[in-house]
C-alpha cells in the first residue's frame, strides 16, 4: 500500500511535465520567433491562442502531486520543501507572474506596457521549468538529506545534474510545444505557421536529444548511483522507450503526421519521469525508502480512496476539456476556412441542444434534492453523480454556442483584415 500514493504522484508529475511543459514551451517560442515565414506577432498570437483553453487546467497536476506527497509522505515532503526552498520558491513566483502576465496581456491590447508584460511572460516560462527541473535534479542526485533544511540551500539545486536536468526541462517543453503548435496550425489550415513550427519541432527535438545524452554523461560523473539506475533494469527500459519515442516523433513530424506525433512526443517525455522513478526505487531520499517515508495505514487508505473519488470527477472533466480542445471546439479563433466550415444550426442541432438543456436541468434538480434533502447513503452518491452529469451537459451546451460564435467572429475578422 505504501507505494500506491507514489504511483499517483508520478502519474501527476508525468501529466504536468507533458501538458504544462508544453505551455511553458509555448512561452519559449514567443521569444524565439525568428526565423520564420510569418511575423513575430502572428507566431506569438498562435502560441497564446493554442494554450488559452487549457493552460490553467494543467496546474491541477502539480497541485495534485504536492497534496498527495505531503499527506502520504510527510517526512520526505518536509525535507524536500525545506532544502529545495529556493528553486521551489522561484518556480512558484514564476507560475504566479506567468499567469498574471498572461491575463494582463489580453487586456492591454496596444498599450505601452504590453511588451514589458510579454517579456515577463517569456522569462517566467523559461525560469519556472528550469527551477523545477533543478529541484528534481537535487532529489535525483541524492543532495536532499532527511531532515528540516538539512541540505545545502544552494548546492542542492545548483550542481551539474540539476543544471542539465533544468536545461532539459526547458528544451523538452519547447519541443512538446512546437509539435503541438504545428498540429494546431495544421488543423487550422495555417500552412505558413505549420511550416514554421514543423521546423522548430525538428530542431528542438535534436537539441533535446543531445541534451539528454549529455545529461547521461554528466550524471555518470556527478551522480553514479542515479546513472546505474538509469542504465540498469527498468530504468534502462524507460530510457530506451524515451529514445525510441523521440526518434518516432521526429520521423512523424518530418512526414507531416502531427496527430501521432503528439502522442509519441508525450510518451518520450513521460518515459523520462518513469525512468527516474525506477532508477531511484525503492529510495525516496538518501537513507529513506518508500516504506519508511510513508504515513500510517489509515492515512494511506484515506489518500487512495480520496484520489479514487476525486478521479471520478476530475478525469472525465479533463477528458471533456481536451476532447473539445483537440477537436477545435474551444478555439478562440478558427483558421481561414472558418467561414466555409461554419453552418447554420439545423433542426437536429437544435433538438440536440434542447436535449442537453433538459438533461442539465433534470440532473441539477435531482442532484440538489438527493444531496441536500436526503444527503446520506446511496442517494448521496447518486446525487453527486447527477451533479457531475449536469456539469458535463452544461459545459457541452455552453461550449457549443461559444464555438459557433467564435468561429463566425474569427472568420469575419480575417475577411476584414
Amino acid at each position: 500500500m505504501a507505494e500506491v500514493p507514489m504511483v499517483f504522484i508520478l502519474a501527476g508529475l508525468a501529466a504536468y511535465t507533458v501538458l504544462a511543459g508544453a505551455d511553458f514551451g509555448a512561452g519559449l517560442w514567443m521569444l524565439l520567433t525568428r526565423p520564420g515565414r510569418v511575423g513575430p506577432a502572428v507566431t506569438r498570437d498562435h502560441a497564446r491562442h493554442a494554450m488559452g483553453p487549457v493552460w490553467e487546467a494543467n496546474h491541477v497536476w502539480l497541485i495534485f502531486a504536492l497534496a498527495v506527497c505531503w499527506t502520504a509522505y510527510p517526512v520526505a515532503f518536509g525535507s524536500i520543501a525545506s532544502t529545495l526552498a529556493v528553486p521551489l520558491f522561484i518556480a512558484a513566483v514564476g507560475i504566479i507572474l506567468r499567469g498574471a502576465s498572461y491575463a494582463l496581456r489580453g487586456q492591454l491590447g496596444g498599450a505601452r506596457g504590453r511588451h514589458l508584460v510579454e517579456a515577463l511572460f517569456v522569462i517566467s516560462s523559461i525560469l519556472t521549468p528550469f527551477a523545477l527541473g533543478a529541484a528534481v535534479g537535487g532529489i535525483a542526485s541524492g543532495r536532499v538529506p532527511v531532515g528540516n533544511a538539512a541540505g545545502n540551500l544552494v548546492t542542492s539545486w545548483l550542481n551539474p545534474t540539476s543544471v542539465v536536468i533544468g536545461a532539459l526541462a526547458v528544451a523538452t517543453g519547447g519541443h512538446l510545444a512546437a509539435v503541438y503548435l504545428a498540429a494546431d496550425a495544421h488543423r487550422l489550415g495555417e500552412r505558413s505557421l505549420e511550416a514554421d513550427f514543423r521546423a522548430r519541432a525538428l530542431g528542438s527535438g535534436v537539441v533535446a536529444g543531445a541534451l539528454a545524452l549529455t545529461g547521461l554523461l554528466v550524471v555518470r560523473v556527478d551522480a553514479p548511483a542515479l546513472y546505474d539506475g538509469l542504465t540498469g533494469d527498468g530504468g534502462a527500459i524507460m530510457v530506451g522507450i524515451s529514445a525510441a519515442a523521440g526518434l518516432a516523433t521526429l520521423m512523424l513530424v518530418w512526414r507531416y503526421r502531427f496527430g501521432m506525433s503528439r502522442a509519441t512526443a508525450a510518451l518520450a517525455v513521460a518515459a523520462i519521469v518513469a525512468g527516474w522513478a525506477l532508477a531511484q526505487r525503492p529510495r525516496v531520499l538518501p537513507g529513506l525508502s518508500i516504506e519508511q517515508a510513508a504515513a500510517g495505514r489509515a492515512t494511506l487508505l484515506a489518500v487512495i480512496v480520496s484520489v479514487a473519488v476525486g478521479a471520478a470527477v476530475l478525469v472525465p472533466s479533463l477528458f471533456l476539456l481536451f476532447h473539445l480542445y483537440l477537436r477545435g471546439r474551444l478555439d478562440p479563433a478558427a483558421g481561414p476556412g472558418a467561414a466555409a466550415r461554419t453552418r447554420p444550426a439545423s433542426g437536429r442541432d437544435a433538438r440536440h441542444r434542447t436535449a442537453q438543456a433538459v438533461v442539465a436541468a433534470a440532473t441539477l434538480l435531482a442532484g440538489v434534492v438527493l444531496t441536500s434533502v436526503i444527503g446520506s447513503g446511496w442517494p448521496l452518491v447518486l446525487g453527486v453523480v447527477c451533479l457531475i452529469v449536469c456539469a458535463v451537459a452544461t459545459f457541452g451546451l455552453v461550449t457549443t454556442d461559444i464555438t459557433e460564435e467564435g468561429s463566425n467572429g474569427r472568420a469575419a475578422v480575417r475577411r476584414d483584415g
